[in-house]
């Protein structure tokens, strides 16, 4: 069983009705202040943290004084404009004094069904982890239509999990796990501690949401589970709403974890080798040996391009033997390419006019 206390990086989803208080919409500032320290002791011994937060339009809404109804879409995008910016003080707030630096990083469905999009959103966020930051992401209400609607965090969180290569997933919920039924309404309910396999019995035990706040149900959390594990990466839902909640988990608080099918590295390459080839880079001998090394390919190595992609399409990485090396995720579009292949990583931005990655296909975006 997947455990904190083992993971490298771990994505943490903080729903609403944790957030915010039910009656006042005030933020709940003791509460915010103890997952902070949670933050921080992870931090504290290399694990990297990215926290996936509602609570923007809960926290609008009481600032506005909007009824604590379903609001119109644009009272909900209203609501998001104003609670997001209180919503990102907070975490600057209580991450700041452990010296942790924050970002805020607002999402669409679009940036992970689109590969450009996607691509950026994962750079984005590599980048934040690799300097230390802590991403705040959350969707982006403020201009989403469908998205507000679609809505819950549950599902876009499994979706960051995936994106980052994270081991572990937390949901903070308002239950201490999954169970076979309602508890709050079924005496026997049983609580899973660990499930292997979502199957349509699983599935069936779902119940829909239960707060006025979250829009999320166990019907998302089993949507999420489903992603997070095929992804490599293992998913507790538990109690939130106590201090220091993911130290609480780490203690052996009650949760339900959700086994992954395969490390996130695998899966990720998996997906990547599935995919349909939109070009081909033929390469030279120097950079096939660096790829089977486990480096990146840089356009000094490609000697030839063919194909029509764009950036982050699939292409064919082939030897100069017409060999198949792997399938790889592309950072220029195939004009962009053509311009650079042979050439040095410094004379990008002279070749297209504009600044460029040094890389051609990173390494993790490379199924050999």
């Amino acid at each position: 069983m997947a455990a904190l206390s083992s993971a490298k990086r771990v994505v943490v989803k903080i729903g609403s009705a944790l957030l915010v208080d039910r009656t006042s919409g005030a933020l709940r500032g003791d509460w915010l202040t103890s997952l902070a320290a949670d933050v921080a002791a992870l931090k504290a011994r290399g694990t990297d943290v990215v926290l996936v937060s509602s609570g923007s339009i809960a926290l609008g809404r009481g600032i506005l004084n909007l009824p604590a109804t379903t609001l119109p879409l644009e009272q909900s995008q209203a609501a998001a404009a104003v609670g997001q910016i209180r919503l990102a003080r907070a975490y600057e707030e209580v991450l700041s004094p452990h010296g942790i630096t924050t970002a805020q990083v607002l999402v669409t469905l679009e940036d992970s069904a689109n590969r450009r999009r996607y691509l950026n959103s994962r750079a984005t966020l590599e980048t934040l982890l690799g300097l230390g930051v802590v991403p705040i992401v959350n969707e982006n209400d403020t201009v989403a239509t469908d998205e507000i609607r679609y809505g819950d965090n549950d599902r876009l969180a499994a979706q960051v999990a995936v994106t980052v290569g994270a081991d572990v997933l937390v949901l903070l919920s308002d239950v201490d796990g999954f169970y076979s039924g309602n508890p709050n309404t079924d005496p026997d309910a049983k609580r899973f501690d660990i499930i292997d396999e979502i199957t349509p019995q699983i599935e069936a035990m779902a119940g829909d949401a239960g707060s006025g706040l979250s829009k999320g149900g166990m019907k998302t959390k089993v949507m999420a589970a489903r992603t997070a594990t095929a992804s490599g990466c293992a998913m507790a839902i538990t109690e939130g709403s106590v201090d220091n909640p993911l130290s609480a988990l780490e203690n052996g608080a009650n949760a339900t974890w959700f086994t992954p099918q395969l490390d996130p590295h695998a899966a990720r390459k998996r997906w990547i080798a599935s995919m349909k080839p939109q070009g081909h880079l033929t390469v030279d001998s120097g950079a096939a040996r660096a790829l089977q090394q486990g480096k990146s390919l840089l356009p000094a190595g490609v000697a030839d391009v063919s194909g029509t992609f764009g950036r982050g399409d699939p292409v064919q990485i082939r030897d100069t033997q017409g060999r198949d090396l792997g399938m790889g995720l592309i950072r220029y579009t195939a004009l962009e390419t053509q311009k650079i292949k042979g050439q040095r990583s410094q004379e990008i931005e002279t070749l297209l006019g504009y600044p460029g990655r040094a890389v051609l296909i990173h390494r993790d975006d490379m199924a050999l």
